[in-house]
């Protein structure tokens, strides 16, 4: 189906899959963004969906003209959309409603980092194919890092490093759901209330959602994942240049070009001064003396040679800004990021001694955890990624911190996800 006109005279109509904090937060925008419509939203629960719109304050007219349905499939394909929204956060879902709304010539804006980690570059090519856009989400940390990445290239800036803030220590590599929200401050009942799913903020903080997005990150921008994984050194922004400059020059990186995650707490657990919990960075160099000179004279903050300057957003606002990605696609025909080469991957580590018979339960569980690793690296190995860490059955032992691979696992290979991943590895596979 075409597409409608989207031109600025007429609003931006719209359909959201998942209807949960995100996308909660993006609804709380629309009735103060003219240029948007809400056409439908759809949800496995529509009554949820609907009670979202009337805790974010919606109105009964705007909330009876908006279509709700189960299934973001059909919504994808049946409705006049100009962009279709997944924030489903399951890449199996994510596949299905992008390649939907593909199909359909909508625009795609993929709150799913998930499914863009597992497949990205494979339903990147699909969207070219189909002529229209799949892009990262504006307010999410991987697009304001695009962002970032975009700027600094646009000003002549070689990038050599880029990334994200998060709260992290290396025992949060073995977080479960059951222990999750006192690391949080709030109780179980709490989140309930919230709606708030347990899983999901465990991969938040045992360094999953981390190594998904710096994936998503790397694949994006054309960076380059760690050899040993995410470093997530404790440190503030004032350090930035100082601490992400390559090794040769006194700094932690592997060489030029990497992305990478700061911690907001010290190893010992006292926080970061002036840390970067929420928010984004990108470090680059001066190209040459009289830039590096610029940089002193406008008060850039620099490493000790001058050569190095970090710039950084300190907080990122996820859902209530989801509109701008939205608003580019459909208005300028462009994406804020979007995931188009396969130069990392994210693999899954065990979380504790499994046994046979032992069933992996996906991101932010209890078996499983994800590590971000260069995409030759972890292909080598026979990495499972994680975004299919779930529903598979362990056939022999792996040991805690043991690389999780495709033969130590039995998996349905007729699983769309996991047909979509093998298609994507024989397309993009990194040579040599």
């Amino acid at each position: 189906m075409m597409r409608r006109d989207s031109s600025p005279a007429s609003p931006v109509r719209v359909g959201l899959i998942g209807a949960g904090k995100f996308g909660s937060m993006f609804l709380a925008q629309v009735p103060t963004t003219p240029a948007i419509e809400i056409a439908a939203i759809a949800d496995l629960d529509p009554a949820r969906a609907r009670r979202a719109c009337e805790a974010v304050g919606w109105d009964a007219p705007r909330i009876a003209g908006t279509a709700f349905l189960e299934d973001g499939a059909a919504m994808a394909r049946e409705i006049d959309l100009d962009v279709v929204i997944e924030a489903t956060g399951s890449p199996l879902a994510g596949i299905r409603h992008a390649r939907a709304a593909i199909a359909a010539r909508r625009h795609v804006v993929m709150v799913n980092v998930e499914a863009d980690a597992l497949v990205g570059p494979l339903l990147a090519a699909e969207a070219r194919a189909a002529g229209v856009v799949i892009s990262m989400a504006y307010g999410d940390q991987p697009a304001l890092v695009a962002e970032l990445v975009e700027w600094a290239r646009d000003c002549g800036f070689p990038v050599v490093a880029a990334g994200k803030g998060t709260k992290y220590l290396p025992g949060y590599h073995e977080l479960t759901p059951d222990r999750v929200w006192d690391h949080y401050g709030i109780t179980a009942e709490g989140a309930r209330a919230a709606g708030m799913n347990s899983q999901m903020f465990t991969s938040f903080m045992d360094g999953t959602k981390s190594a998904i997005e710096m994936a998503a990150i790397a694949n994006s921008c054309g960076l380059d994942a760690p050899a040993m994984g995410l470093a997530f050194p404790p440190c503030g922004v004032d350090d930035l240049p100082h601490v992400l400059r390559p090794r040769e020059d006194g700094g932690i990186l592997d060489a030029k070009g990497m992305v990478e995650v700061v911690a907001c707490d010290e190893r010992d657990g006292r926080p970061v001064f002036r840390d970067l919990r929420w928010g984004v960075y990108v470090v680059v160099e001066a190209p040459n003396p009289y830039s590096a000179a610029c940089f002193a004279q406008y008060g850039v903050k620099t490493d000790r040679t001058g050569r190095y300057a970090a710039l950084y957003r300190p907080c990122h606002l996820i859902g209530l800004e989801l509109g701008r990605s939205v608003l580019r696609a459909a208005r300028d025909g462009r994406p804020i990021g979007s995931v188009t080469e396969f130069r990392a991957d994210v693999m899954a580590v065990a979380k504790r001694d499994l046994k046979p018979g032992d069933r992996l339960d996906g991101e932010g569980g209890y078996a499983a955890y994800g590590r971000v690793a260069p995409a030759a690296r972890a292909m080598a190995e026979g990495a499972l990624p994680i975004g299919l860490a779930h529903d598979a059955v362990v056939r022999h032992p792996i040991a805690r911190g043991e690389v999780i691979r495709w033969d130590a696992v039995e998996i349905d290979t007729t699983r769309a996800d996991v047909v979509a991943r093998r298609e994507m590895e024989a397309r993009f596979a990194p040579v040599g």
